[in-house]
């Protein structure tokens, strides 16, 4: 199974491996194609102005930018992409607490999407950065680029495999899956909820890990907490659960 996940923009600042190489993420013969981008957003960041710096990071804590941008990515020391995120979703899924065999099973069926590396598994060593999703390099789209050269090695990991879906949508724009898969919408009194949705994610990714489900049969067996299917749509690839909260 693959289960392809969304970044956050809160992150450890935790660091325990050596900076950042080839061998630090999978698709290793693209890897310049990585340090493209990065050395692209390093001189974007030194030649910004502090009302520049303070929309690419989203915050406007000058004091903070200005730190931000003296980060060296390229010497930074690292940690386990699933361990350097910190958000909403990460901390529903509280990596720490999973059990040895739980956590290598993420490390190696979880596909993270970072705004700066692009397409992870959770096991890739990267350092601690920030970027404010959707941010642009000048008129660079760096969703554009990772979506145009690393589509190809993507679908030949996925290929074959049980996929589920659990980015947020602004995350399809890095790649556009070609296979059957599974995705889910959380409601709340019948509203789509975002909060909320973030903490799902990441429950669920947590009992994925405990149930390993390679099938739909298998994924449809698991009893999740607090939610009820209220309906499953179908359209081409996409099986979309549709999960009403009945308890917070």
């Amino acid at each position: 199974m693959k289960i392809l996940f969304s970044p956050s923009e809160s992150k450890s600042q935790e660091s325990v491996h050596k900076s950042i190489n080839e061998d630090s993420f999978i698709f290793p013969s693209l890897y310049q194609k990585r340090l493209e981008i990065v050395n692209k957003f390093s001189v974007h960041v030194y030649n910004a102005s502090v009302d520049e710096l303070r929309e690419i990071y989203g915050t406007k804590d000058e004091e903070e930018c200005l730190r931000l941008k003296k980060l060296n990515l390229l010497n930074s020391q690292t940690i386990e992409a699933i361990q350097r995120y910190s958000g909403v979703a990460y901390e529903y899924l509280d990596f720490k607490s999973l059990s040895e065999c739980e956590k290598n099973y993420l490390y190696n069926s979880v596909l993270i999407f970072s705004n700066l590396f692009g397409p992870l598994m959770a096991k890739d060593k990267i350092p601690y950065y920030k970027l404010k999703q959707g941010s642009k390099i000048r008129d660079f789209k760096i969703e554009a680029f990772y979506k145009q050269n690393f589509s190809k090695e993507i679908d030949t990991l996925l290929q074959d495999e049980f996929v589920i879906d659990l980015r947020a949508g602004f995350y399809e724009k890095f790649y556009t899956l070609k296979q059957p898969y599974i995705t889910m919408k959380f409601l709340k009194d019948s509203k789509v909820v975002s909060h909320w949705a973030k903490a799902y994610r990441g429950m669920i990714l947590r009992d994925l890990a405990k149930y390993k489900p390679e099938s739909i049969e298998e994924f449809e067996n698991i009893k999740f907490k607090n939610l009820h299917v209220k309906e499953i749509i179908e359209s081409k690839h996409k099986r979309e659960y549709i999960f009403e909260i009945v308890e917070l």
